[in-house]
């Protein structure tokens, strides 16, 4: 018959068969067949009887298998003595690679845990239901020691960085970091309190994951891996020795270019190099390594150290970017200690998850050859925020190739025509044009600073664009002064701030501009351009906002009216309404109440006159200004007040003949 075991909760002989459906990989190998009842072990069984030359193969006696019959555990209605026969016959099943054998398993299955009954035979279980009973005899094999608790990964097969299959097992003498060691968490603590979290709303994650860490195990017996020193049986675990690595990228151009050898970095060289413990002459002599290399290896990483900025993934916090704080405090003293965590989403594409099965991967060099390196970057960088997916798309890519196609074109047109002269005194929108380009570089800075790149660069590219085709357009048609070699000089300037504030994000493009502008050195090191509040013209920005709001209704009542008028009016506020305004805005920075700013506003040149319609202005206007936040009144007027106002907005109107 073959090989046979001990069914533990009958203590019968169970016969040992062969299946092709049945995975070797998980856990023993083995399953307990039910042929009754499950629809795979029933079609492996009838396949098994119809194969003589597998069942010579593993020396089974023919006759024996052909006698097999399944035995039936469960009544339920609506189907025989096997239900798992039923289901197959029905289902037209022929083998062990029908896919319709998964849907035979879902119905038998789901019919008998909801609704089948233990069979009389079945002793102390009889007449149980399915689920009652699953329970019952888990319970009883674990009180009598005849069944124990398995660890299984559901998403298998799970691989390491070198390729191998991560398998779950336990070691009785396996070895442990001690995360749980209160002393250590305390000194932990410091560290992430001096530490930026980057978004600030994820500190509360890791101080969570420091509360509850405790052993986690450091070594396994297979796979790519560096020697456990005290015994070399055993690997060290990747998260257990990846997480001060970038220390030793400061020095490991060292030991490639020399070729320096394993048994030559021992202990003393990375204590001198890391701790600056030892002499560097001794040392070198112990280790071969020459005093001149050690010494560049300690300057270069006592430079390069403490780590200004680790980037990761969200779902590294539970894991490699507390150990990578656990790590470093161990190690290195206080001077040395990490200062700034980001943390960042992952990269979709088209709104999927990136996967070679679903096809939707881009090769890097193959989108940088077909988007350019800028481009590409800026596709990625523009379209999420930290904790955010980035979603590359290639309709961006290629709208962001485009732009910055065109910002060098009319970057080399601009420049090429050199220095403007006679550009004279600075007219009202070379001042309006040049308060957005600061507005703009304090936004962009303010976003840098928290490393919320996607409004960064909305700020440089986007907004700053719509404010320069604004100032082009208006600068074109102006009767106030702009003239050519003035508006020449403004352009030169937003294209030298603009190219320090891109650099970082499409440096390529940047430094070529860079050159153009006749500036020495690389863009990348130039500074990066500062807030100028004195370059901010709040007066001139509320004003050009009160043209351009007028022209955008101006130009909605004409869709509405669907009329081409000959003529149009515009009527603006009257004088003392503006003088009105302003001044319930300076009683209100002043803290005064209705009443104190009603007799202040009634007792100044002209409102006396107007009595009762200056009074009920002033009420109007003051209800409405207390409504709005103290930031928001020190915005341009059409930014913080209501819209309802009769004050702050010309009135269009026009004939209808």
């Amino acid at each position: 018959m073959g090989k046979s075991v001990t069914n533990p909760v009958t203590g019968k002989s169970v016969p040992i068969l062969p299946a092709s459906f049945v995975d070797p990989g998980n856990a023993t190998g083995n399953v307990m067949s039910v042929p009754a009842h499950a629809p795979y072990d029933y079609v492996a069984l009838e396949d098994l009887k119809k194969n003589p030359e597998l069942l010579a193969k593993y020396g089974m006696d023919k006759g024996s298998v052909e006698r097999l019959e399944p035995v039936s555990l469960i009544e339920v209605e609506g189907y025989g003595e096997v239900p798992a026969a039923d289901a197959v016959r029905r289902m037209g099943i022929r083998d062990q690679n029908d896919p319709k054998l998964e849907a035979a398993t879902e119905e038998v299955y789901g019919k008998e845990f909801h609704s089948g009954r233990m069979k009389a035979w079945t002793g102390k279980y009889a007449g149980l239901s399915v689920q009652e009973a699953k329970e019952a005899i888990k319970k009883d094999m674990a009180a009598s020691g005849k069944a124990d608790s398995m660890h299984e990964i559901l998403n298998r097969p799970v691989y390491c960085r070198c390729g191998a299959e991560c398998v779950v097992k336990i070691f009785s003498d396996q070895y442990f970091i001690d995360y749980g060691n209160p002393d250590w968490k305390e000194v932990v603590r410091e560290c992430l309190g001096r530490m930026e979290i980057l978004p600030s709303e994820l500190r509360a994650e890791f101080e969570n994951v420091v509360d509850w860490l405790r052993e986690k195990a450091c070594a396994r017996r297979s796979g790519l891996g560096t020697k456990l020193p005290w015994d070399p049986a055993w690997i060290i675990e990747s998260l257990s020795d990846s997480t001060i690595y970038m220390a030793y990228y400061v020095v490991s151009k060292y030991v490639n270019e020399l070729g320096l050898k394993a048994e030559q970095l021992t202990d003393e060289v990375f204590d001198y190099v890391f701790l600056g413990s030892g002499d560097a002459g001794e040392v070198g002599l112990r280790s071969k390594v020459p005093r001149e290399v050690l010494e560049a290896m300690r300057s270069e990483f006592s430079y390069y150290y403490p780590l200004d900025s680790r980037h990761s993934g969200r779902d590294l916090i539970w894991n490699h970017l507390t150990y990578f704080v656990f790590n470093h405090v161990a190690i290195f003293p206080r001077e040395h200690w990490p200062k700034q965590i980001v943390v960042n989403g992952s990269v979709l594409m088209e709104g999927q998850k990136m996967s070679k099965s679903l096809g939707n991967i881009i090769p890097l060099r193959d989108a940088v050859k077909q988007y350019g390196a800028d481009a590409l970057r800026l596709a990625v960088l523009s379209t999420a925020g930290l904790l955010q997916d980035a979603d590359f798309s290639r309709e961006i890519a290629g709208s962001m190739s485009r732009w910055i196609q065109r910002f060098y074109s009319a970057a080399r047109e601009l420049l090429e025509k050199g220095p403007a002269e006679g550009a004279g005194k600075e007219s009202y929108l070379d001042k309006w044009m040049v308060s957005r380009l600061y507005e703009r570089v304090k936004n962009a800075t303010e976003a840098m600073k928290v490393l919320d790149v996607k409004e960064a660069i909305n700020q440089v590219i986007y907004l700053l664009d719509q404010d320069l085709q604004w100032y082009q357009r208006r600068a074109s048609v102006s009767r106030s002064g702009a003239n050519e070699a003035s508006v020449l000089n403004v352009l030169r300037e937003v294209i030298d701030v603009r190219v320090r504030l891109l650099s970082p994000f499409a440096p390529y493009t940047c430094e070529e501009v860079w050159s153009m502008l006749g500036r020495g050195g690389f863009a990348s090191n130039a500074p990066w351009p500062s807030y100028d509040e004195s370059k901010v013209d709040r007066k001139g920005e509320a004003c050009e906002e009160v043209v351009r709001e007028t022209l955008r209704d101006a130009l909605n009542i004409l869709k509405v009216v669907k009329l081409t008028p000959k003529k149009l009016f515009i009527y603006a506020a009257a004088e003392w309404k503006w003088r009105c305004t302003m001044g319930c805005l300076e009683s209100l920075e002043e803290g005064l109440n209705l009443g104190e700013a009603m007799k202040r506003l009634m007792g100044s040149e002209g409102m006396r006159e107007k009595g009762r319609e200056a009074s009920e202005f002033i009420k109007r206007t003051v209800e409405e200004l207390s409504k709005t936040s103290k930031e928001r009144r020190k915005e341009p007027p059409s930014a913080s007040f209501p819209k309802r106002r009769r004050w702050a907005k010309p009135r269009i109107s026009w004939p209808r003949s």
